[in-house]
C-alpha cells in the first residue's frame, strides 16, 4: 500500500485522511494536541462541499446533526430593512444536485473522525508533534519530536494557517492582521424569544460591521458571528479569547432594535482576531514536490464567503482524485511498470494546478466581499441599491456551488 503522512487533524486533515483511505491508502496523520476537538462555532456548507460528503457516504450521518436553512436574507444593520433574499431549500437543492446546510464545527469534525475509524486503513497518532520533514527522490521522512522519524511516500500538510509545514516548504512568512475582530456564539434557540429564533441564515451588514447568525445541530441552536473592526496585541496564531459582551454591544450600539435586541439575549462571546495571506499566485503554494499543502495551510481566508471549510474538503477529494486516478494505488511495479511512488511529484502538481485558481477566486471573492460588507457612506447606499435591485442575481454564486 502507498503510505501517505498527514500533519494536522482538523477538518482538512481528517478529510484528506478520510478521501486517501477510502481510495486504498496506508494514512498516517500526526496531531500536536492530546485529543480531536474542535472549538463551538458554525459552519456554512454549500452544496458544492455537501456534494463532495455524500459521495464519501455521509450522507446519513449528516442528516442527524445539520440545520436546513430555507433561505439566506441579507438585511441592513442599521435600519432592519431586507436588501436581498437567496432562497434556500428544496430549489437550491435541484439546482445544484445538493442542498444547502449549516453544521457546528465541531460536529463536523466528530463526523469525519468517525467516519476515518469505520474506514480503517489510518493510524491516528495524537500528541504528535511534526518538527520538520526531508524529502528525497524516493521518499519523505517526517521528523517528530522526541527524534521520532516516519517515512512515506507524500506529505499533506494540514496544519492550518499558521503551518509548520508551510514556512519549512516556501518560507514565506506568517499571515497578517486583518484589522477584523471576530466575536463568536452559540446559543440555544430555546433559551431566545420567539421572535429572535430563525430557521434561516441572516446576514446583517453596516458601516465597519456585520452579524450573520444562522441555526445548527438540527435548528435547535443559534450561531451568531459579529465581525467589526479592531486590533489585538499578542501572538496571532493562539488568539482565542473570552469577548467582552459590554464592549460588543457598545460598538453595535447604533444598529436596528431585531438586532440590537440579538445581541443583547447573547450572554457570552468567544473572540478571534482574523488573519489572512493574499489570494494564492500560482501552484507553487498549493504543491511542491512530495508536499502538498491543503486547507488554510495553503490558502487561509476570511469567512466572508463561508467556505474556508469548504475548500479544505474540496482540496481532500481532488488529492485523492488525482492520486487514484494517476495510479498512487496501484501495485507497485505491477505489469513490469514503474513504482507509482515515483510518479508522486507529478501527480501532486496536477493537484494543485487543479486547485489554486479555484482557491484564489474563493480567497478574492472573500477579501472584496468583507469591503462590500462593512461599506458606509455612497459605497454603502449603492450596494444596497444594488442587492434590492438585482436580488438573487448577485447572492447566487453559480461558479461555485457547482463543486468541482
Amino acid at each position: 500500500m502507498r503510505k501517505v503522512l498527514i500533519a494536522g487533524g482538523g477538518i482538512g486533515g481528517l478529510s484528506a485522511a478520510l478521501a486517501c483511505a477510502r481510495a486504498g491508502a496506508e494514512v498516517a496523520l500526526f496531531e500536536r494536541s492530546a485529543e480531536f476537538s474542535e472549538f463551538g462555532a458554525g459552519i456554512q456548507l454549500g452544496p458544492n462541499v455537501v456534494k463532495v460528503l455524500y459521495g464519501w457516504g455521509l450522507q446519513d450521518a449528516l442528516h442527524e446533526v445539520v440545520a436546513c436553512p430555507d433561505r439566506l436574507q441579507v438585511r441592513s444593520a442599521t435600519t432592519g430593512s431586507e436588501l436581498g433574499v437567496l432562497r434556500l431549500g428544496e430549489a437550491f437543492a435541484r439546482r445544484y444536485g445538493a442542498p444547502y446546510y449549516t453544521i457546528h464545527r465541531a460536529d463536523l469534525h466528530a463526523l469525519l473522525l468517525a467516519a476515518l475509524q469505520q474506514q480503517g486503513g489510518a493510524a491516528l497518532n495524537l500528541a504528535s508533534s511534526v518538527v520538520s520533514f526531508e524529502q528525497t527522490d524516493a521518499d519523505i521522512a517526517l521528523q517528530l519530536a522526541h527524534d521520532e522519524v516516519v517515512r512515506g511516500d507524500l506529505l499533506v500538510g494540514a496544519d492550518g494557517a499558521w503551518s509548520g509545514i508551510r514556512q519549512q516548504l516556501l518560507n514565506d512568512g506568517t499571515p497578517q492582521p486583518t484589522g477584523h475582530l471576530a466575536y463568536r456564539a452559540l446559543i440555544s434557540q430555546a433559551r431566545l424569544p420567539e421572535h429572535l429564533r430563525t430557521t434561516q441564515v441572516t446576514a446583517w451588514l453596516g458601516p465597519r460591521m456585520h452579524v450573520v447568525q444562522y441555526p445548527v445541530r438540527r435548528g435547535e441552536w443559534l450561531n451568531v458571528v459579529a465581525i467589526v473592526h479592531g486590533k489585538v496585541q499578542g501572538d496571532m496564531s493562539c488568539w482565542d479569547h473570552s469577548g467582552n459582551a459590554a464592549e460588543l454591544q457598545k460598538r453595535l450600539n447604533a444598529t436596528c432594535k431585531p438586532l440590537h435586541d440579538l445581541i443583547l439575549a447573547v450572554p457570552g462571546w468567544r473572540l478571534w482576531a482574523l488573519s489572512i495571506r493574499p489570494p494564492m499566485r500560482s501552484a507553487r503554494e498549493q504543491a511542491q514536490g512530495r508536499v502538498a499543502l491543503l486547507g488554510d495551510a495553503a490558502h487561509p481566508m476570511v469567512p466572508y464567503l463561508a467556505q474556508g471549510a469548504g475548500m479544505a474538503i474540496e482540496d481532500a477529494a481532488v488529492l485523492a482524485r488525482m492520486l487514484e486516478r494517476g495510479g498512487f494505488f496501484a501495485d507497485a511495479t505491477a505489469n513490469g511498470s514503474s513504482d507509482p511512488g515515483d510518479r508522486v511529484p507529478s501527480l501532486l502538481q496536477r493537484y494543485a494546478l487543479q486547485r489554486w485558481q479555484r482557491n484564489a477566486r474563493v480567497q478574492a471573492r472573500a477579501i472584496r466581499n468583507g469591503a462590500i460588507f462593512h461599506a458606509g457612506g455612497l459605497m454603502g447606499l449603492g450596494r444596497n441599491v444594488a442587492m434590492k435591485v438585482l436580488g438573487e442575481g448577485l447572492l447566487d454564486l453559480p461558479w461555485l456551488y457547482r463543486g468541482v
